[in-house]
């Protein structure tokens, strides 16, 4: 296009059109200027009349065929950024091709790769098959080779017969496949045939794809083991023998109840064969249903096998306890456990034979968990001690304080005597029958009097040695350490009568003494080991819990290795926090131990299921209707140790009357978390931590819900605040007080007010706010409020005896002279739980 056309030139982005050009391969093609409706074609760099210099270098602007307006400098520029654009797509057009070439590249060597791989399985197929076919060709010929020898022998034996004439030789020297075809059939060339592997002409040859698999072409290839079964019973059946199986007589393990599937699967029978014996039996059950013991012992019968019935207590049997020989046993330390009651010094006794101060640790002075420790006396004997609380609350400690001991102390004050929990002490060592040592403390005190303490033991069968008695006492102070060395000569004393003895070298057995969650430590039990040796790694089941023994603590705070007979050790490496009370058991695998944990958890649930539940619709009604009329006080509690917890739990269910109880909703041990605020805050109920706290997710928590945290270390408190906070939902005693009486003399009918009757005060007084009941005849036959109480004619509050006065009865006009009208109120007295 020249300049002469008269119109104004095209510049590069300037207003006159648009500007499309395309590259390829470097090479600049036509640029079509669309402009309204003419094309106008801008020849090729480098072309015939075209002015632009040859690529390579940059482009020199024409001054005659530049756009007005635009400089030299601009122009310039313009071209310099439109041949970069030109070098940039050149560029990654070359990037696009070498990775095109690269992808195309590996595509053929994916497919080169997985063509040898199905090369070589197809070969390796029939290589396997060619193996096959002549071994079964082999057979067959060595089975047919037998068979006619066979068959000569028995043809020499027979008498001899009329000869036929012989063949020609060409015709014996023809392939004995062209005599099968000409010659008839015979016998033995259906047996040889028969024997033969058939030859499958639909059968799948080489590796099944997906392709084959979706279209349904090809079908499953029989395996080898399907082949050599196949051969066997081939060969069997050219010889004539019998394919009968003998039948596998099994000893079926027998539970409660069973899944059929599995039932078929312990006897090795077909599911469909069981499920339709069930069915003969008058039995619909499928395969994935439960049936009793006794229907499956009949169909264990019916298909010939033996039964052995088991139940699931069964798994218990792993950890029964053996009797051990007497040689094997070795003496053990005494187990003494120090008992009485709360404030009788206990604790300090204990801690003036350890030579310690544990007493001063324990909140209000009075010890609230059992302890357990080892002493070591000058005389080098070792004895193990067991500190239990005295407070009331504390009674199953006590319990199981006595149950593992071997001897009792019984500690009495002697300023204060006999008191409740003494009495108690004295009950749990003569139902464990172990003998008791009267240890008479606070000897020192001016107040002393042992022997009203002795006095005072003989009421409940308690004869001391200073009586003429068989049980030892001792007066000791834990104060100034009198007495301390003579209470250990009778405990040693006591301990050689009874010769303690264990074996050290079995599978250890010991009591949970105590249980808690330790923050950082996880669930920790303190345990004492009543038999064996309890070491580090052992496997072990106690209670519901199990766990692998992951460091042992003795009483001082070291680690140690292993506990013998009568050493308490803290076990750490638990899943869980036991009861207290529970038996430790070592067992030898980690599966027994679940599998013992597992049942015990599940006969517990059914356990409180069973107990919870109402037998029939009328017990279920009845329990309904009491509840309903019983106010709850329902209460977490989260203590420190377990022992703690029970003793709370069960001073809390001792509160409550016929109209109000607490109901303890959850107890455990450990910090209060997020999961009891939840719980808490769907139930209604505080939070009560006896020597734990919340942690920071659960205080923040429990202050966005309204939850209720309170805190406790002392069982004293504890227990009479939930008590005062039980009396608060027994309702109000309601009392009336007669104030007054008054007599009607005349009744007159008032104009939008009703009957108003006029009355005389003949006793006491007449307020406006009080109760009423109108007596006709000494019969009470209405009982309401006033409407008006007037005088003359103003409105009064009270009307005071000998007085007359005007009532009207609010919703009551029945009113009559000679009417008795009296007049009392009701005041609500507050009542509190005793």
């Amino acid at each position: 296009m020249s300049d002469t056309d008269g119109k104004k030139p095209l510049g590069l982005g300037g207003k006159g059109g648009q500007v499309k050009q395309s590259f390829s391969h470097g090479r600049t093609k036509s640029v079509v200027v669309e402009k309204k409706r003419k094309r106008v074609v801008v020849p090729k760099p480098g072309a015939a009349g075209s002015t632009q210099p040859s690529s390579g270098a940059t482009p020199r602007p024409d001054p005659a065929r530049r756009p007005a307006g635009i400089s030299d400098a601009e122009m310039e520029r313009r071209l310099k950024a439109l041949a970069a654009a030109r070098s940039r797509e050149i560029e990654d057009a070359a990037v696009r091709a070498a990775d095109e070439q690269a992808r195309e590249e590996d595509r053929q060597r994916r497919r080169d790769e997985a063509e040898a791989r199905e090369r070589e399985e197809r070969e390796r197929e029939e290589a396997l098959r060619a193996k096959a076919q002549e071994e079964a060709r082999a057979a067959a010929e060595a089975e047919i080779r037998k068979e006619r020898k066979d068959a000569a022998e028995a043809e020499a034996a027979k008498p001899a017969a009329p000869t036929a004439p012989e063949a020609p030789l060409s015709e014996r020297a023809r392939p004995a496949s062209t005599d099968a075809r000409k010659a008839p059939k015979r016998p033995d060339d259906d047996r040889q045939a028969r024997a033969k592997p058939r030859e499958d002409a639909g059968r799948r040859s080489g590796k099944l794809t997906l392709k084959d698999a979706l279209s349904g072409d090809g079908g499953r290839q029989r395996s080898m083991a399907a082949m050599k079964r196949k051969q066997e019973r081939a060969r069997q059946k050219a010889m004539g023998q019998s394919q009968s199986r003998e039948k596998v007589v099994r000893e079926v393990q027998l539970p409660e109840t069973i899944v059929v599937q599995e039932l078929a699967n312990r006897m090795a029978e077909r599911v469909a064969d069981v499920v339709k014996s069930l069915m003969k039996m008058g039995v619909m059950a499928t395969m994935n249903q439960s049936i009793d013991a006794d229907t499956a012992e009949l169909l264990i019968e019916e298909f010939g096998h033996k039964v052995v019935r088991v139940s699931d207590s069964d798994v218990e049997q792993v950890i029964h306890q053996v009797e051990d020989a007497p040689e094997l046993l070795q003496p053990r330390p005494p187990i003494i456990t120090i008992m009485g009651h709360v404030d009788h010094g206990k604790t300090s006794l204990l801690d003036a034979l350890r030579k310690t101060n544990v007493v001063s640790g324990e909140a209000g002075g009075i010890t609230q968990h059992i302890g357990a420790y080892q002493v070591k006396t000058e005389s080098g004997a070792v004895l193990s001690f067991l500190d239990t609380p005295g407070h009331a609350a504390f009674t199953s400690m006590r319990a199981r304080g006595a149950n593992v001991t071997d001897i009792v102390v019984l500690v009495v004050a002697a300023d204060d005597s006999v008191m409740p929990q003494t009495i108690e002490a004295i009950n749990h060592a003569k139902a464990a029958k172990v003998p008791m040592i009267v240890a008479i403390n606070k000897c020192d005190r001016p107040a002393a009097d042992p022997n009203k303490v002795r006095t005072g033991l003989l009421q409940h069968e308690v004869v001391v040695e200073a009586m003429s008695g068989d049980v030892q006492d001792v007066e000791v102070s834990a104060v100034t350490g009198m007495g301390l060395d003579t209470l250990l000569e009778a405990i040693a004393l006591q301990a050689e009568i009874l010769e303690l003895k264990a074996n050290p070298d079995r599978s250890a057995m010991g009591a949970v003494i105590e249980a808690q969650l330790d923050i950082g430590r996880g669930p920790v039990a303190t345990v004492l080991v009543q038999n064996g040796t309890l070491r580090q790694g052992d496997i072990f089941v106690v209670g519901e819990q199990w766990g692998k023994v992951r460091a042992l603590v003795n009483d001082k705070g070291e680690r140690v290795k292993e506990a013998g007979p009568s050493v308490p050790v803290e076990v750490l490496g638990l899943n869980g926090t036991p009861e207290a009370g529970d038996v430790l058991n070592v067992v030898e695998t980690e599966a027994q131990a679940r599998e013992i944990a597992d049942y015990r958890q599940q006969a517990a649930k059914d356990k409180r299921a069973a107990a919870g539940a109402a037998t029939t619709l009328e017990q279920l009604m009845a329990k309904a209707k009491a509840d309903k009329d019983i106010s709850e006080l329902p209460v977490l509690l989260k203590a420190d140790v377990q022992g703690s917890a029970e003793a709370i739990v069960q001073a809390l269910e001792k509160i409550g009357n016929d109209e109000v109880r607490v109901r303890v909703l959850h107890y455990g041990v450990g910090a209060i978390t997020d999961t009891d605020v939840g719980l808490a805050e769907a139930s209604g109920a505080p939070i009560i931590g006896f020597n734990v706290r919340a942690n920071a997710s659960a205080r923040q928590s429990a202050n966005q819900k309204g939850v209720e945290l309170r805190y406790y270390s002392i069982i004293y408190d504890l227990v009479d605040d939930i008590k005062a906070a039980a009396s608060g939902l027994l309702s109000a005693e309601v009392r009336e007080n007669f104030i007054g009486y008054a007599e009607i003399r005349d009744v007159f009918k008032v104009s939008g007010v009703g009957k108003v009757a006029g009355c005389l005060v003949t006793e006491g007084v007449a307020r406006r706010s009080a109760g009423v009941r109108l007596l006709r005849d000494n019969v009470v036959i209405h009982e309401g409020t006033l409407k008006t109480l007037k005088r003359f004619k103003d409105e009064v509050k009270e009307v005071q005896s000998g007085q007359e006065c005007g009532m009207a009865f609010e919703n009551y006009e029945d009113v009559r002279v000679k009417d008795v009208i009296e007049i009392f109120e009701r005041e609500e007295i507050e009542r509190t739980l005793s």
